[in-house]
């Protein structure tokens, strides 16, 4: 691979980091700011497609070794199929999600710091994927998890600083777990590069603190994927935090720790994963029926909707929690398209919400809004029976995937429960949808002529229906790249390089 090749890891984290810098200093330019902000993402995601296309047609990971120093002493980023699909899943949410902020009527999106903490929460959450250093997660999930705080703590809800605290304690929570898991890998393997740790740790699997490591990691990615039972933060921050930037943290930010399950279980604790794998079965199964039933008695449009990312995201944990290859790539396709569906969603509540006179996503102001607004509609319908799997839209084809896999893994008993609690998603989305469009208006409640502008909602449902009717290239991506997941010496291989052996004995 040429030099170019290899710093095009680079890319994808350094652009966005460049141009939240950068929009600092427009801050003065403030008509300027959210077409700088957008271009700057679209050109990241334009490199994000470079680069999974070099991955994919290499055949190996990209690795690009900063400053020069070989793994383990120096630090990686790393491309292989897993890191580039979820940062590929991301940043296309994230372009939309700056889309929608453009034509947002909010009066924090007017903040001349909205845009640059936008870029900066986009870069953490690249670097947080593509990083082959355990440290170096820390420190992106740590930029994350500060952006998102100040763009939540700026929303024009009442309630807005007060979610930002609990989003902030429940983060410091999470990097604490993370730290300690930190130590006690280094107190045992000497190492923090992730492919040396997973060398080390097949090696010698029994290490004493090696279990702490792995409890303190899974806690730390339950916080960030908001996993049963820690999921109790979740619906009053995404119920404050201003839509773009909800839309975004219940999409893909949550799916960073779905990326560190998958990690863990294929790449740094191989031999541990029969001990991971079931309680990751048990927690997706209690989050989808936590979540479903939640969901259901709920108050407010964009807490079901959050509520409902805790169901969705237990089928991921139970199609990692199976293991299989085939399960594997269903949790990667379901991963994929909840990120588009729910996104489109949040962003169809806080559309729906920015009409009424009263603007509030809770049912009791939003019921009747949408009567004069039939696109709204028709797209809120469509996303909601992507969330229930209903077809011709892609989350068919991610529950399809699913079931397919659990059948194959002869999971009867779990298929039954989370087949059973997931028309809970059809009965609340219906609900929804025949409040907000259907029912007359609570009175005193109008709709309001202008609010926020509809594209960027529209063009992720067209993406809804596009990967329900055309899902064969992303299962056959899935396919491979659970392919190589589930060959953890592809990702060793090319970290290490020439060097393994030598690194290996001397580790």
């Amino acid at each position: 691979m040429t030099l170019f090749g290899d710093h095009l890891v680079l890319l994808p984290v350094l652009i966005p980091f460049l141009g939240g810098a950068l929009g600092l200093l427009l801050k003065r330019q403030q008509p300027l700011q959210p077409w700088w902000a957008l271009a700057a993402m679209a050109t990241a995601l334009a490199c994000t497609c470079g680069l999974l296309a070099a991955v994919w047609r290499s055949g190996h990971p990209l690795v690009l070794q900063i400053g020069g120093w070989p793994a383990p002493f120096g630090i990686s980023l790393v491309a292989d199929l897993l890191a580039a699909l979820f940062v590929l899943m991301s940043q296309i949410v994230l372009v939309v999600g700056m889309l929608y902020a453009a034509g947002s009527r909010d009066s924090c999106i007017q903040y001349p710091t909205f845009y640059p903490f936008f870029l900066f929460l986009a870069a953490g959450l690249s670097g947080a994927l593509l990083t082959g250093d355990i440290f170096n997660l820390f420190v992106f999930v740590e930029l994350l998890a500060i952006s998102s705080t100040i763009l939540t703590a700026i929303s024009d809800d009442r309630y807005g600083t007060e979610a930002a605290y609990k989003y902030f304690y429940m983060s410091q929570l999470a990097a604490f777990f993370l730290l300690l898991a930190i130590g006690a890998l280094y107190v045992s393997c000497g190492s923090l590069n992730m492919a040396h740790l997973a060398v080390l740790i097949a090696e010698n699997p029994h290490q004493s603190l090696l279990p702490l490591a792995v409890a303190l990691l899974a806690a730390a990615f339950m916080i960030k994927s908001a996993t049963f039972p820690f999921h109790f933060w979740q619906p009053d921050f995404h119920t404050a935090a201003p839509t773009p930037i909800s839309a975004m943290l219940s999409s893909i930010v949550v799916k960073l720790g779905v990326y560190g399950f998958i990690r863990m279980c294929t790449l740094l604790f191989v031999d541990y994963s029969v001990l991971i794998q079931p309680v990751l079965i048990i927690l997706g199964v209690a989050g989808i029926c936590m979540g479903g039933i939640s969901a259901v008695g709920t108050h407010n449009v964009k807490r079901m909707l959050a509520y409902s990312t805790l169901a969705q995201v237990g089928f991921i944990l139970v199609a990692i929690g199976w293991g299989t290859p085939l399960a594997l790539a269903a949790a990667l396709v379901f991963a994929f398209n909840h990120s588009i569906a729910k996104s489109a969603m949040l962003m169809l509540a806080g559309y729906i919400a920015s009409r009424a006179s009263v603007k509030s996503a809770s049912f009791d102001i939003v019921t009747g809004v949408g009567r004069p607004l039939p696109l709204a509609g028709a797209l809120f319908l469509i996303g909601g029976l992507g969330l229930a799997g209903i077809p011709p839209t892609n989350g068919f084809i991610s529950k399809m995937m699913v079931f397919k896999s659990g059948i194959a893994a002869q999971q009867s008993w779990v298929l039954l429960i989370i087949g059973l609690a997931s028309t809970l998603t059809l009965v609340y989305t219906i609900r929804a949808f025949m409040r907000i469009w259907w029912q007359a208006p609570v009175q005193g409640i109008g709709t309001r002529p202008r609010g926020d502008r509809i594209y960027a909602p529209l063009l992720l449902v067209a993406m809804v229906l596009a990967l329900g009717l055309f899902a064969e290239p992303l299962v056959l991506l899935a396919r491979e790249t659970a392919r190589w997941v589930g060959n953890p010496d592809i990702y060793i291989q090319a970290v290490l390089g020439q060097g393994r052996t030598v690194i290996e004995t001397g580790g």
